[in-house]
């Protein structure tokens, strides 16, 4: 049980990075800062797909994604956020708050260590992967 937990939260969680940045990638200026948010993009996608791959033999449904709900509030707040500042800074910050949500989620599931090898590696790498794209955000603050 929590192994598909854990799946279903990871999935979860690079759903929400694709969202969000579906959301601001037309609003970003600079072309390096662009190039690393579609970097991140592809790291999501690909983190979704080791998920969808390997879900079956955990459970018999489909790991969980964000709803339309969810997705229309995600939209929003960025919406909200960036009325008044559409900055390459202010784009970084939003995306650093999401962000750092993944490593929060990702290193409590990996803390409690009720999860297989398998899962384990996937949480992991989900969780460097939020942990460079921390670093990597920085630079755009």
């Amino acid at each position: 049980m929590e192994n598909i937990n854990a799946l279903d939260e990871i999935h979860k969680g690079a759903c929400m990075g694709t969202d969000a940045i579906d959301c601001i990638l037309d609003k970003i200026n600079d072309k390096n800062f662009k190039a690393e948010v579609e970097r991140e993009y592809d790291n999501y996608q690909d983190i979704e797909k080791i998920i969808e791959e390997i879900y079956p033999k955990y459970n018999d449904g489909n790991p969980h994604e964000t709803g339309v709900m969810t997705k229309a509030m995600t939209s929003m707040h960025i919406e909200m956020k960036t009325l008044t500042d559409e900055s390459d800074s202010k784009l970084a910050e939003l995306l650093l708050q999401g962000v750092n949500m993944g490593v929060i989620e990702g290193r409590r599931i990996l803390n409690k260590k009720e999860i297989n090898k398998e899962v384990e590696d996937i949480v992991s790498k989900y969780v460097t992967m939020q942990e460079e794209s921390v670093e990597a955000l920085k630079k755009y603050l």
